[in-house]
């Protein structure tokens, strides 16, 4: 699947933020900001539905969008050059096969950087891994919704799930995320399904974990709720702290309780159970 990438110039991280929030309405995968410069991904093929009103929206606000698609095969060479292992709190490192093994007594989960999200280097994905760590997913079936590289799933089967379907409606990533199973030795624990939520239908799970965007989680609970055992945690990320309200109530009403929710650089990972 080919990106399409909306490049902002913004004043400042004030300004950055309010953009990534309206952007956000929209089907944005991504986001980041350097020097000054907005960075929003989308796929290509949801561009056109689209960009009509997210041009009235930066018209709005005063400032001017470029467009720039980026084919699916640039993702790897772009991210072999400049992809650093990431730390999460010394228990867990994220790298890539060319980087050196973790430390001795520290987990770690092997990516192959061939697309630009589940990397780990994105506040969302750091707050999800951190979560699986404290979870306590031991002898428990999950899912990994939107998995992308499939780093989440892998990071649960090494911290002991007996079994976690990783599903991502886009076919690389799918195809990456088998990759990554298999080169962290834990195909036997984790299947990675290529669709959208409707492949859960019928499933069920003791542990949920959606590093998605705030609309398809809104979009998508009644399905997770469906899917949780009583009792069953769903962890969400993938959404600014101004969409906190909106995610919380739409697990609310769905008979799910929140019983921890964590920021990083303004993203927000809302941990709920769903009521017994």
């Amino acid at each position: 699947m080919d990106y399409t990438v909306l490049h902002i110039a913004v004043s400042d991280d004030e300004q950055a933020e309010i953009l990534t929030a309206e952007l956000a309405d929209f089907p944005f995968e991504s986001f980041e900001t350097e020097d000054g410069l907005l960075k929003a991904y989308i796929p290509a093929v949801r561009l056109s539905g689209c960009k009509t009103d997210v041009d009235a929206l930066l018209a709005r606000r005063g400032v001017e969008g470029r467009y720039a698609v980026i084919p699916t095969q640039n993702w790897n060479a772009s991210w072999e050059s400049d992809f650093p292992p990431v730390d999460v709190e010394g228990r867990l490192r994220i790298r890539a096969p060319f980087h050196d093994p973790a430390p001795a007594g520290e987990m770690e989960a092997v990516v192959l950087p061939r697309m630009s999200f589940g990397t780990g280097h994105h506040a969302t994905t750091w707050l999800m891994s951190r979560a699986v760590l404290g979870l306590g997913v031991a002898g428990r079936t999950g899912l990994d919704m939107g998995s992308g590289t499939g780093v989440l799933a892998i990071v649960a089967a090494k911290c002991g799930a007996a079994h976690v379907d990783a599903v991502d409606i886009d076919d690389w990533a799918d195809e990456n995320c088998r990759e990554n199973v298999a080169a962290n030795g834990v195909a036997d624990r984790v299947e990675p399904m290529l669709g959208d939520v409707g492949r859960i239908a019928g499933r069920r799970y003791d542990f949920i974990l959606a590093n998605i965007n705030r609309n398809v989680l809104v979009a998508d609970m009644p399905a997770y709720a469906a899917a949780l055992v009583p009792g069953g945690d769903l962890v969400m990320s993938g959404f600014l702290e101004a969409d906190t309200a909106a995610v919380t109530q739409a697990a609310a009403e769905q008979g799910m309780e929140t019983v921890a929710a964590e920021t990083r650089e303004g993203w927000m990972m809302i941990h709920v159970k769903k009521k017994k």
